[in-house]
C-alpha cells in the first residue's frame, strides 16, 4: 500500500489533527522541479487540519545571483560574516523565493502569509571577527504566528530578521526553523533538503535518538557530511528542547513529505526523543497488525499458521513493539503456571525493521513478563530461526519429551518437526 493511500493516512489523523509541523525547506528545493509536488503535500496536510509553518532558506539562490553578477559573497547561509553586498543578495533572493512560494500556494488554493514575526539582533563580534549583517533571532512573535495558524494560514518565514530600528539581518534558516518550532511547541520539525537523510560514514541514518546523535557530534563529527552538521546540531537540540520528532528528508522525492509523515518506516532520517519506542500488550483492534506482521514468516513456514479466530481468542498473550505508535514487531507468551514454564511464540519483526535489535528486545521483554509471573523456564519451537534463538537469545536445544504432555501432543500433531529450545529464568 502506498503511504499516500487514504487508508494509510487515516490512522494518523487523530494523532496529528490540530498539531503544528514546522517545515524548513532549503532554497535549492524551492527551485527543484519536484517543488510543485511538495506543495500538493502541503495541501494534504492542511486538508487534515494539520497546522503548517514554512521556513525557507536561500543559499542556492544567493550563490547563483553572485555568480551571475561576478560577486564573491561573504556568506551563503548566515553562519559566516555577512557584508552589505551579500545582504543585498540575500534580500533579493529571499524575497523572490517567498513570492514564488506564495504563488505556488495560491495555485493550490492554500492561504499563505509572508510574516515579519522574527525580531533579530546582530551576531556581533565573535573571536575578534565582526559578523556585520549576520544575525540571530531574538524574539519570535508567538501570538502573531498562532493567530495566522488559527485562521487557516501557512506562515512563510524567510531567512531574515528585523530589529526595532528597521535594520535587516541574514539568519540561518536551520537555526531559525528550530527556534520557531520550539517556540510553537511543534509536534514535528521537518528539514527538507537535497540529501536522502543524515549521512553517517557514507550511510543514511534511518532513525536515531537525540542522545546518540549528540555522541556522534561530540566524538566523531567528521563522520557526518560537513554541509549537514548544522542540521544535525539543530535536530539534536530541538529534541532536547521539547520537539518529539525531527525529520530530514530529500525534497526531490515525489510524495516524500507524505511518505515520511504517514509511514512508520519513512524515507529519510528520524531523530527522536526518548518516548519513541514502546512494547505494549495487544488489543483486539491490533488483530490486523499481528496478521500483517506475521504474514511473510507464515508463508515462509518460519512461523506456525494461526487463524484469526485463534489469535483473537488468545489476544491477551500477544505484545507489540511500536515505533512512533505503529506496530513493527510482536511476540506471544503462553503461560503454563502448573509447570512454571512459558512458551514464547510468534516472534516477528517487519522486514523494514530487521537487524535493528528489535527481536532481542522482544525476547528480553518476554523474559521479564515470564519472571513477573513466577515462571522458571521459557521454551520455543522453531523450524528455521533456532540458530538465532541460540546465538542471540541464549536458548539451548532440548528434547520434545521435556515439554508438558499436552504441548508434546500438539507439536507432534502439527507435523512441523520443530526443534525445541529452552532458556532457564532462574
Amino acid at each position: 500500500m502506498k503511504p499516500t493511500d487514504l487508508r494509510g493516512i487515516l490512522q494518523y489523523i487523530p494523532k496529528f489533527r490540530e498539531k503544528i509541523f514546522v517545515v524548513s525547506i532549503d532554497g535549492a528545493i524551492v527551485s527543484d522541479e519536484n517543488f510543485a509536488n511538495l506543495l500538493l503535500d502541503f495541501a494534504v496536510l492542511r486538508s487534515l487540519n494539520i497546522r503548517v509553518v514554512l521556513v525557507h532558506g536561500a543559499a542556492s539562490q544567493i550563490a547563483a545571483m553572485a555568480l551571475q553578477r561576478s560577486i564573491e559573497p561573504s556568506d551563503l547561509d548566515g553562519t559566516e560574516p555577512v557584508d552589505e553586498t551579500t545582504l543585498e543578495l540575500a534580500l533579493t533572493a529571499a524575497n523572490r523565493l517567498t513570492h514564488e512560494i506564495l504563488e505556488g500556494f495560491t495555485a493550490n488554493e492554500l492561504r499563505g502569509v509572508s510574516t515579519n514575526a522574527v525580531t533579530a539582533r546582530p551576531k556581533g563580534i565573535i573571536d575578534g571577527n565582526d559578523y556585520f549583517f549576520a544575525g540571530k533571532a531574538e524574539r519570535i512573535d508567538l501570538a502573531h504566528l498562532e493567530g495566522l495558524l488559527a485562521q487557516g494560514n501557512i506562515p512563510v518565514i524567510p531567512p531574515l530578521g528585523f530589529d526595532r530600528e528597521g535594520n535587516t539581518y541574514r539568519l540561518n534558516s536551520d537555526d531559525l526553523a528550530r527556534e520557531v518550532a520550539v517556540k510553537l511547541k511543534a509536534a514535528k520539525l521537518i528539514y527538507v533538503t537535497t540529501h536522502d537523510g543524515l549521512i553517517h560514514n557514507g550511510e543514511v541514518i534511518r532513525q536515531i535518538p537525540n542522545g546518540e546523535l549528540d555522541q556522534i557530534l561530540e566524538k566523531e563529527p567528521s563522520s557526518l557530511q560537513p554541509d549537514q552538521l548544522a542540521k544535525a546540531h539543530n535536530s539534536a537540540t530541538a529534541c532536547r528542547d521539547g520537539i518529539p520528532r525531527v525529520h530530514l528528508i530529500n525534497g526531490s522525492v515525489h510524495e516524500g513529505l507524505l511518505a515520511e509523515v504517514f509511514s512508520n518506516t519513512g524515507i529519510g532520517t528520524l531523530v527522536y526523543a526518548n518516548e519513541y519506542r514502546q512494547i505494549r500488550q495487544a488489543k483486539k483492534i491490533d488483530l490486523s497488525s499481528i496478521i500483517a506482521l506475521t504474514k511473510n514468516a507464515v508463508e515462509a513456514a518460519e512461523l506456525a499458521d494461526r487463524s484469526l479466530t485463534e489469535i483473537e481468542a488468545n489476544i491477551g498473550e500477544y505484545h507489540l513493539f511500536e515505533i512512533d505508535g505503529n506496530p513493527v514487531g510482536c511476540f506471544s507468551l503462553s503461560i503454563l503456571p502448573e509447570n512454571t514454564v512459558g512458551e514464547l511464540g510468534s516472534v516477528c519483526v517487519s522486514p523494514a525493521h530487521e537487524n535493528q535489535g528489535i527481536g532481542s528486545k522482544l525476547v528480553d521483554y518476554a523474559e521479564k513478563l515470564a519472571r513477573e509471573n513466577g515462571l522458571t523456564k521459557l521454551f520455543v519451537l522453531s523450524t528455521q530461526t533456532f540458530k538465532w534463538f541460540q546465538l542471540k537469545a541464549g536458548f539451548v536445544e532440548g528434547e520434545l519429551s521435556e515439554l508438558p504432555q499436552a504441548r508434546q501432543e500438539l507439536a507432534t500433531a502439527s507435523g512441523r518437526n520443530s526443534k525445541v529450545l529452552f532458556k532457564s529464568l532462574e
